[in-house]
C-alpha cells in the first residue's frame, strides 16, 4: 500500500451520468474502506478534528474501520453528528478535516469524507441502532426549520432529555437537503429520509406545513409552554442582479429551479411534472448551488453553461463539483459578466448580453476584483437564465417577532457563538444568521446552540 496515495473511488461514467439522476459517486466497499482507513496515522494531536465544525473524533472512527468494526465506527460518529451520510457526501472536506490531514502535506489526505459516508451507509443498510431515548427532563424546546441546523440542534437536545418539536414550513423535513441539493449528489430516500428518521427515533417530533409568523408566532410558542426556541430557518430569499430583462419569462433563481425539480420529482422518469427547462440554459454564478443548477439542467436535456465574472481559479464551488461538471459537458464562460437579458416581443428570453472581464487588485474579500474590458460586449444565445447569486433570510420571522433584531443583510443577529439572539431564550444558527453557507457550518451552529440552551435551562 502506498500511504501517500488515497484509494480510488468508483464513479459513474461521465457520459452515462450526464443523462441520469443516479448518484455520481458510488462509494467505497468494505475492502476499499479498510485499505483507505489503514492510511490514517492516528496522530496524537489530530488536526483533522480541529478542522471539523462538529469536532468528530476522526482518528477514533477510522481506527474502528481499520479493525473492520464498522458498527463501532458508526457509534463513534453518532456521538458528534446526526447527519453522517449527508456530511460524507456534501461537506467541503478538502477545506476542513482533509485540509488539515498531515498526509496531505506531501501526498494525498486520507479520504475522511468518503470513509464517513461508507460508515453511515453501512450503518443504515444494517439497521444499526445508534441512540436510545433518554428519560425526559420536563423542559420543552421548539426548533424552527428542519434543515441541517435545526435537525442537529433537535437531536442533541433530545439526547439530553428535552421534549423537542421541530416546526417546518414545507411538507417534508430536511430543508436544503431535500429541496436544494440534487438527487445525483444526495439521494433523498436512501440518505436524507433515513437520517431524519434516526432523529425522530430519539423522540423528536416534526410538524410540517407550519410557517412561523403566519401559522403561529414565536410569542405564541412561548405561550404554549416552550422554554426556549432555536431558529434554523435558513436563507431562502434569492438575490438578483437587477439588470434589464431580469423579469422576463424564463429567468428564475437557482433556489426556485432546484426546489421545483426536487419537490416535483422531475428527476424520476415515472413522474410527469410541469418543470420547464430551456434548450439552452445559462446559469449565472460560480458556487456549489450554481454547479447543482447547471448539472441539473444538463440532465434534463439542456445545453448548459456557467457564466461567472471571475476566472476558473476563483470559482467558489468545490473542486470536485467543478471537475464533475466539466467531465459531464458543462460549458464554462468565465471572466464574463451579464449586462442584459434579451427577449422577444412576447417577453421570452432569447439571449444574454455579456461583457468580458479581467482581474484587478484584490477587493475586501481578498479576491481580485473583476473589471470590465471596454468594447468587449457579446451575446450568448439562450432561452433560460438561472440566477445563482446567493440568498438571504426571509424577513417573515423577524418582522413578526418583537425584540428580534437583524443586520443590514436581513440576517438574525447572534450576540455570541452560542447563537443567542437579541430576544431572551431565542437562539439562531446556520444560514438564518450567516447568510448562505455550508451544511456542516449550519450543523456546527445547531450543536453550539443546543449546548447553550441546555446550560441555560438546566440551571
Amino acid at each position: 500500500m502506498d500511504r501517500m496515495k488515497r484509494t480510488p473511488i468508483r464513479e459513474q461514467d461521465p457520459k452515462v451520468r450526464a443523462t441520469n439522476f443516479d448518484e455520481v459517486c458510488l462509494g467505497y466497499n468494505e475492502e476499499e474502506a479498510v485499505i483507505e482507513a489503514s492510511r490514517c496515522l492516528n496522530c496524537k494531536n489530530p488536526q483533522c478534528v480541529t478542522g471539523c465544525p462538529v469536532n468528530i473524533n476522526i482518528p477514533g472512527f477510522i481506527k474502528h474501520i481499520k479493525e473492520k468494526d464498522f458498527e463501532g465506527a458508526a457509534k463513534e460518529i453518532a456521538k458528534y453528528s446526526a447527519l453522517p451520510a449527508v456530511c460524507g457526501r456534501v461537506c467541503p472536506q478538502e477545506n476542513q478535516c482533509e485540509g488539515k490531514c498531515v498526509l496531505g502535506i506531501k501526498g494525498e489526505a486520507v479520504a475522511i469524507g468518503k470513509l464517513e459516508r461508507f460508515t453511515a451507509d453501512w450503518s443504515n443498510a444494517n439497521n444499526i441502532k445508534l441512540a436510545e431515548k433518554v428519560a425526559p427532563n420536563g423542559k420543552k424546546v421548539a426548533i424552527i426549520g428542519a434543515g441541517p441546523a435545526g435537525l442537529t440542534c433537535a437531536g442533541d437536545l433530545a439526547k439530553k432529555g428535552y421534549d423537542v418539536t421541530i416546526f417546518e414550513a414545507l411538507h417534508k423535513a430536511g430543508g436544503v437537503l431535500v429541496y436544494g441539493i440534487p438527487e445525483f449528489r444526495l439521494p433523498k430516500e436512501k440518505v436524507v429520509a433515513k437520517e431524519v428518521e434516526n432523529i425522530k427515533k430519539l423522540g423528536v417530533k416534526i410538524e410540517t406545513n407550519v410557517i412561523i409568523g403566519k401559522t403561529i408566532t414565536i410569542d405564541e410558542l412561548f405561550e404554549q409552554g416552550f422554554n426556549a426556541i432555536f431558529i434554523g430557518s435558513g436563507a431562502g430569499l434569492p438575490k438578483f442582479m437587477n439588470i434589464p430583462g431580469e423579469t422576463a419569462n424564463g429567468v428564475l433563481s437557482a433556489n426556485e429551479f432546484l426546489t421545483r425539480v426536487n419537490l416535483m420529482k422531475a428527476f424520476k422518469d415515472d413522474y410527469d411534472t410541469p418543470v420547464h427547462v430551456g434548450k439552452k440554459v445559462v446559469v449565472v454564478g460560480g458556487g456549489n448551488v450554481a454547479m447543482d443548477a447547471v448539472r441539473t439542467s444538463l440532465r434534463l436535456g439542456a445545453e448548459a453553461r456557467i457564466v461567472y465574472r471571475r476566472g476558473m481559479e476563483e470559482l467558489p464551488a468545490r473542486a470536485e463539483e467543478i471537475h464533475h461538471a466539466k467531465e459531464e459537458g458543462v460549458i464554462f464562460n468565465t471572466l464574463t459578466n451579464p449586462k442584459e437579458i434579451l427577449t422577444d416581443e412576447a417577453g421570452n428570453v432569447t439571449g444574454i448580453k455579456c461583457v468580458k472581464m479581467e482581474l484587478g487588485e484584490p477587493d475586501a474579500s481578498g479576491r481580485r476584483r473583476p473589471i470590465e474590458v471596454a468594447g468587449s460586449e457579446f451575446v450568448i444565445d439562450c432561452d433560460m437564465v438561472i440566477m445563482s447569486l446567493g440568498t438571504s433570510p426571509n424577513p417573515l420571522i423577524s418582522s413578526t417577532t418583537k425584540g428580534l433584531e437583524t443586520n443590514s443583510h436581513g440576517c438574525l443577529i447572534a450576540q455570541d457563538e452560542t447563537g443567542l439572539t437579541t430576544r431572551e431564550n431565542v437562539y439562531a444558527g446556520g444560514d438564518a444568521v450567516t447568510g448562505a453557507a455550508t451544511v456542516i457550518l449550519a450543523m456546527g451552529a445547531g450543536k453550539k446552540a443546543a449546548q447553550a440552551i441546555d446550560e441555560k435551562l438546566s440551571k
